[in-house]
């Protein structure tokens, strides 16, 4: 070790790594943002792992945090210091040289300590002189904390005591909503620009655009999604819908891209909420659905793209879009592409907005619903084609399941069809619900070729009519607050979906207590929101429904025991599958493709991920459902984890050919980041599993050259 690395390791040992953390981050050998830098290209100029070694490689670190759980996080790294999050969101910093931790900061009272986090955010001043200590910034519940780099300790002068309110531009009526964020803000200058997630229900909080400065915390700019009488998009919505009185959502949560050279901030944005029907919200509905991009500075709006108007589908906009440079007519073209849970790639300039391939306008189905008015067309790119398919025939149905002729009946009584809207019958949505693209986006190589993980599995969506009072009067307070709550996922028997990711809650005091589920019920967990409108007499009365010693008959209904009214209740998130849990449709169910962004073309495409015990019946590999996305090299390897079988792999990001794979200790479901400290090359990823019914770990693991 030379005396720079001692002195380093000294320093770290002593909390006083603000020599380190505390210079600019250098994108050449780390991996200081989200997904790798501001372009969100999940790139890196490394190449001492190429295609040619990529096969040697050996685990040379795993980090234990003791903390087991899905964990998404998407680490940083800079001056060799490694930042990530556990499995109930503690802050930590490792050596990223050794795995050995730092320090660590675990917010008091552990609130919503049960959500994910995909990263973390690193700042540090750029103005010379400027002794400000280096932060770290990341979310915990509906907070906003900075924490020093370099100690693991709260900025005090950072709003209240290091933390301010996520809440605090979104207007009166967000208070006692459920507010959090999953994914790491967007820094731009001494700004930080935060996701929102929200409820997805007709209680749903604004999703506004907000940006904090870094330093003190304060409010700078709000861009608001619905906008309020004068603002562009106010036509697009029924008149009072900026009230947020039984229309909410339109808010960003996959996180956003910047070009920090123009000044330019580009956001995705969600669906209006109610998710599912829009009869209350007539119109387009800007800005939900859409690609927004702002001026960093101000939060003014410089142009904008709508790709699903009048969102009824939960087709909410699941990444960060990539900012890359492509060719056309002989002409480099800064450019901006979008990847959908449709498995659409839309590609704009990324200064005027233009599409740089052709969209049309396709005419498609009215609903069925006479409450609701869905738009007449929807915009469809006619290149690149789609990375997930968009159709479904009874060939399509899975030819190895023991149920065919029980899936062929589900298939033949269903809807089906490109944005047909959902009814009381169900409708066989194609892709589902976590896409196509999901929250692990697309990676993007400097000639323009774009690689993105697809989950291809249908799910059966639909409605039914919202109980009338008279019929909620009928129930005990706990039974009536849990039909109003939890019965779209959990189902009227309490049984859950397990194979669709709802938990049975049937006997849940035999496996937690009364304090978790209390918790659970406040502040949520993974895809279930926290419900903290709920009075603490309301959660006393569903959680002795739940633990079956409820004592009370039926009572009126209370004001507080209902949401928003909408006519229609969804009956949850149900994917199409047969009785052993294999997807109702033929493969591929996880696919990974390359497409060349500068002509619209695919390079190639192929199953990821595979089933052993299915492969073990000479079944051809599937593909699996996939979640956290790829890093592209400069050495020509993509790497990729995200698969349900738990193992990650190496691809030639030329060919598509498999060149590396080896067994986590647990699934990875989160994007790797690869980084060099004392010019030795890792690759890192979080190991949480759980998720997909997989086995729960609590580990990083980095992997190198021996």
């Amino acid at each position: 070790m030379n005396r720079i690395a001692i002195l380093g390791a000294l320093l770290c040992s002593l909390g006083m790594t603000a020599w380190l953390t505390g210079r600019e981050p250098d994108p050449a050998t780390e991996w200081p943002e989200y997904l790798g830098g501001p372009d969100r290209n999940h790139y890196s100029t490394l190449r001492q792992i190429n295609t040619d070694n990529v096969s040697q490689l050996k685990p040379v670190w795993e980090f234990h945090t003791g903390d087991s759980g899905q964990v998404q996080c998407n680490s940083i790294i800079v001056g060799g210091m490694l930042y990530g999050v556990t499995a109930s969101n503690q802050l930590f910093a490792l050596d990223a040289a050794t795995g050995k931790e730092r320090w660590r900061f675990a917010e008091s009272g552990g609130a919503s300590s049960l959500s994910t986090n995909r990263g973390v955010v690193y700042w540090r001043s750029s103005k010379p002189g400027d002794t400000t200590p280096a932060r770290i910034l990341y979310a915990y519940g509906s907070s906003l904390y900075a924490i020093n780099a370099s100690t693991g300790k709260p900025i005090g002068d950072f709003g209240s005591n290091g933390h301010i309110s996520l809440k605090r531009g979104l207007g009166p009526t967000a208070e006692h909503k459920f507010v959090i964020s999953n994914t790491p803000g967007t820094l731009f200058e001494d700004l930080i620009v935060m996701p929102l997630r929200l409820s997805e229900g007709a209680d749903a909080a604004p999703g506004a655009i907000q940006a904090f400065n870094v330093r003190t915390g304060k409010l700078a700019w709000v861009f608001h999604t619905i906008p309020r009488p004068g603002e562009y998009g106010y036509e697009s919505w029924p008149k009072n819908a900026y009230k947020n009185t039984d229309v909410g959502g339109a808010n960003c949560w996959a996180g956003m891209s910047v070009d920090r050279k123009r000044g330019i901030l580009y956001v995705p944005t969600g669906s209006a909420a109610f998710d599912f029907y829009g009869g209350n919200r007539a119109g387009k509905n800007l800005f939900a659905n859409c690609l927004i991009a702002l001026d960093a500075r101000t939060g003014k709006r410089l142009w904008h793209q709508q790709l699903v108007h009048h969102d009824i589908w939960d087709r909410d906009l699941p990444a960060p879009p990539n900012l890359l440079t492509v060719k056309q007519n002989g002409k480099p073209v800064d450019a901006v592409a979008q990847v959908t849970k449709q498995g659409y790639v839309y590609l704009f300039d990324r200064v005027t907005g233009k599409p740089l391939f052709p969209i049309q306008e396709v005419p498609m189905p009215k609903s069925a619903l006479p409450e609701e008015t869905t738009w007449p067309t929807q915009p469809i790119p006619t290149k690149p084609k789609p990375f997930a398919r968009q159709t479904l025939t009874e060939a399509d149905i899975n030819p190895y399941s023991d149920d065919r002729d029980s899936l062929l009946a589900q298939f033949r009584r269903a809807r089906k069809g490109a944005y047909v809207p959902l009814s009381l019958t169900p409708t066989l949505v194609l892709p589902g619900a976590d896409g196509g693209a999901e929250w692990g986006g697309a990676a993007v190589d400097p000639d323009g070729i774009l690689y993105v993980n697809a989950n291809e599995m249908a799910w059966l969506f639909s409605l039914r009519p919202t109980p009338k009072a008279d019929e909620l009067a009928q129930l005990s307070p706990g039974h009536r607050l849990y039909t109003i709550n939890c019965q779209t996922c959990h189902g009227p028997e309490r049984k859950g979906n397990v194979a669709s990711g709802y938990p049975s809650l049937v006997a849940i005091g035999q496996r937690r207590d009364r304090a978790y589920v209390s918790n659970l019920i406040g502040h949520g967990k993974g895809m279930m929101p926290g419900f903290p409108t709920l009075s603490a007499g309301e959660k006393q009365a569903l959680l002795a429904f739940l633990f079956g010693d409820e004592k009370s008959e039926a009572t009126p209904v209370a004001a507080g025991q209902q949401e928003p009214y909408v006519p229609y209740k969804f009956n949850g998130y149900n994917k199409f599958l047969d009785s052993k849990g294999y997807a109702g449709i033929k493969p591929p169910w996880g696919t990974l493709t390359a497409i060349d962004l500068n002509t619209g073309e695919h390079r190639w495409q192929l199953p990821l991920g595979e089933l052993p015990e299915l492969t073990a019946k000479g079944i051809p590999p599937t593909g699996t459902e996939n979640y956290g996305g790829p890093v592209v090299t400069a050495g020509g390897v993509l790497f990729i984890a995200a698969t349900k079988d738990g193992m990650f792999r190496a691809f030639d990001k030329k060919t598509g050919k498999l060149l590396w794979q080896t067994a986590l200790p647990a699934a990875g479901f989160a994007t790797p980041s690869t980084y060099a400290v004392n010019g030795k090359q890792y690759v890192v990823v979080a190991c949480g599993g759980t998720k997909l019914g997989t086995k729960k770990g609590d580990s990083y693991v980095a992997f190198a050259l021996p």
